[in-house]
C-alpha cells in the first residue's frame, strides 16, 4: 500500500466523519485530489487508489500532465483548472480541462466558450467568490456575483455548476465555518435567484487544513492537496502565499 493511497483513505475518512458530525450524506461531497507540483507517477498513484478526479493551478503544467496520461493510457480522469486564469492561457484550458472553478471576469469565459473544442462537451465552470473582499485576492465581490452569474450561464459551449471559493484561513473552526457560510449563502442566493437549475450543483470550498469546517458549512467539493500527496517544493518564484488554492 502507497503513502498516497493510504492518505487517500484517510481523506475519504474525514470527509464520512465530517458528514456524520453534521447528518450529511458523505456521498454528496466530492473529493477533488489537487495534483499540483507532483509529477504523472503521483497522479498515477492516486488513480491506482480509485481517484479519477484531479485539480491543477498552473496550465501549461497540467496540460503536460492530461497528456502524459493520456499516453500512457490512463484514461476516464476528470481534470479541473482552479488556478487564476489569464486571457493567453483560455485556449489550452478550453481544449484541455474539464472543469474551470476560477471564472471571476466575463472576458474569460467568453474566450473559453468561443474556444471550446465542437468535439467535445461544454466545459463545466464555476464563479470564483471572494468573500473575503482583499483587493489582491482572485474572484468576483458577492454582490457582483448574480450578473457575472448570467451572463455565464447564457454562453453555449459552457456550463454553470456553481461557486468555488478560497477564503483566507480563520484563527479556529468556529470562525472558519462562519466564512464559509457566507459563501454557502452566496451560492444559495443565486441559485435561486437563477431559478434553481438542477446543473448548478456545486459549492467548491474546503482544502486539507479546514474541510470539516467547508462540510458544515455544505460544501459539495473539496479541494484536497498535501494531505495525500505530500507537502509541497515550490519554484523559488512562486512564493507559497501565491498558491493558496492548492492546500
Amino acid at each position: 500500500m502507497t503513502t498516497i493511497f493510504s492518505n487517500l483513505q484517510a481523506v475519504q475518512q474525514r470527509i464520512a466523519r465530517a458528514c456524520a458530525a453534521c447528518g450529511r450524506d458523505p456521498a454528496t461531497v466530492r473529493l477533488l485530489a489537487v495534483s499540483k507540483t507532483f509529477g504523472p507517477e503521483a497522479v498515477g498513484e492516486a488513480v491506482a487508489a480509485g481517484q479519477r478526479a484531479f485539480g491543477e493551478n498552473y496550465v501549461q503544467e497540467g496540460v503536460a500532465k492530461i497528456e502524459a496520461l493520456r499516453e500512457a493510457g490512463v484514461g476516464a480522469l476528470e481534470w479541473h483548472c482552479i488556478g487564476p486564469l489569464q486571457s493567453n492561457k483560455t485556449r489550452l484550458v478550453a481544449e484541455s480541462f474539464d472543469w474551470v472553478q476560477s471564472i471571476d471576469r466575463l472576458r474569460i469565459a467568453q474566450r473559453l466558450d468561443a474556444q471550446r473544442p465542437a468535439h467535445r462537451p461544454p466545459l463545466q465552470v464555476c464563479i470564483q467568490v471572494n468573500v473575503d473582499g482583499g483587493p489582491t485576492k482572485a474572484g468576483v465581490a458577492p454582490e457582483e456575483a448574480l450578473a457575472l452569474a448570467r451572463a455565464v450561464a447564457a454562453l453555449p459551449r459552457l456550463c454553470l455548476r456553481g461557486v468555488m471559493a478560497i477564503p483566507d484561513p480563520a484563527p479556529d473552526p468556529r470562525a472558519m465555518r462562519a466564512v464559509f457560510e457566507r459563501v454557502a449563502e452566496v451560492f444559495a442566493n443565486l441559485r435561486t435567484a437563477l431559478g434553481a437549475p438542477a446543473t448548478f450543483d456545486t459549492l467548491s470550498m474546503g482544502m486539507s487544513d479546514d474541510l470539516e469546517s467547508a462540510i458544515a458549512a455544505g460544501s459539495t467539493m473539496v479541494r484536497v492537496g498535501s494531505a495525500i500527496f505530500g507537502q509541497r517544493t515550490y519554484a523559488a518564484d512562486i512564493p507559497p502565499a501565491n498558491n493558496a488554492a492548492c492546500r
